[in-house]
């Protein structure tokens, strides 16, 4: 053991930070849990009573570069809470219920400090929605990480009934497009954020409220927690025939991706106030308006597609959960 010590990886450590873990983790759990964390697998019981012919759906994700953010702030338990909520996203809006989740942290030296506040976000994103963090696996690799950098990666699995799943085939021509906010960037466009905020190009530091972020500090902004449209979405499948989580690739790009051939989308940009940080990457990088709406949310990290018809409905059902909705576009 001493000398893959002396390699860069201590497994001992490895071992103390998990049982500092266990407890955590544990307190995800749900009924379908069947196995004690530390098993080579994780075992959950899959309940399909209410289901006719259930489907399982899984996404893998990642939160990007905002973990650079997070390691020079020296705050770490938001991404652990961003990455559950995107990867719950992705599988939410195809009609699915998230049943549990699993984790990958890799670290050029482990941290067991920065471990546990990086699963204590996991935990409080778990806990919101109601699933397992049925278990991970945890890496240390000098040679591949610098010693103060880690990564993250996510898995969600879920259940839908197949006639229930919701794939963008119902779309019509004439739908419209609600969009639900997001919290800021979520976990995407962080590359060019970065570069704009905290390179050359601006040079501000972590601790600086520039008077456009309207009293927010850059790490404030940068490290707003993702949402997650779980609670909203379960609510809305009622009346909606598609759902978009808008991620990397912006609104359009998003959307595209369920649009039956032969249909288009027209998105109206200015129908609503970009949040801050937007506007002053925008300003700041002098990035193009087309970069923009490639790369980032824009304000909107949920887009509805729903039937003129369901207007009103989808308005009570967005009040009850204190929501405001945006008219984006519409299908054509």
């Amino acid at each position: 053991m001493t000398v893959y010590k002396d390699a860069g990886v201590d497994i001992q450590a490895a071992d103390e930070a998990l049982k500092r873990l266990k407890p955590l983790i544990r307190s995800t759990h749900t009924p379908g849990v069947i196995r004690d964390v530390g098993a080579f697998g994780g075992f959950f019981q899959l309940d399909i009573s209410v289901y006719r012919q259930p489907i399982l759906v899984s996404s893998i994700d990642g939160v990007g570069t905002k973990v650079k953010v997070a390691v020079k702030a020296g705050v770490h338990d938001t991404v652990g809470e961003d990455l559950v909520n995107h990867c719950i996203n992705d599988i939410a809006v195809c009609g699915a219920e998230p049943m549990y989740f699993l984790d990958y942290f890799a670290a050029g030296e482990l941290s067991a400090e920065i471990l546990e506040a990086v699963v204590k976000g996991m935990v409080r994103g778990c806990k919101h929605a109601g699933i397992a963090l049925i278990g991970g696996e945890t890496a240390e690799m000098p040679d591949l990480y610098s010693l103060t950098d880690y990564d993250l990666a996510g898995v969600i699995v879920g259940l839908v009934d197949k006639e229930a799943i919701i794939d963008g085939s119902r779309i019509q021509k004439g739908d419209q497009l609600w969009g639900i906010p997001s919290s800021g960037l979520h976990t995407n466009g962080y590359s060019l954020a970065r570069k704009v905020l905290l390179g050359t190009l601006s040079g501000y530091r972590l601790d600086e409220r520039p008077q456009e972020l309207d009293g927010k500090s850059i790490q404030e902004e940068l490290l707003s927690i993702h949402r997650c449209y779980l609670h909203l979405i379960r609510d809305l499948k009622e009346d909606a025939h598609a759902f978009v989580h808008v991620t990397g690739g912006g609104i359009e790009g998003n959307t595209r991706r369920l649009l039956p051939d032969g249909l288009q989308i027209r998105v109206d940009y200015e129908n609503w106030e970009r949040p801050p940080v937007f506007r002053l990457i925008q300003k700041r990088g002098a990035v193009p308006e087309d970069d923009m709406r490639e790369t980032f949310n824009l304000g909107i990290g949920l887009i509805v597609i729903a039937p003129p018809s369901a207007e009103k409905e989808i308005r009570q059902i967005a009040a009850v959960h204190h929501e405001r909705i945006i008219a984006v576009g519409t299908v054509y």
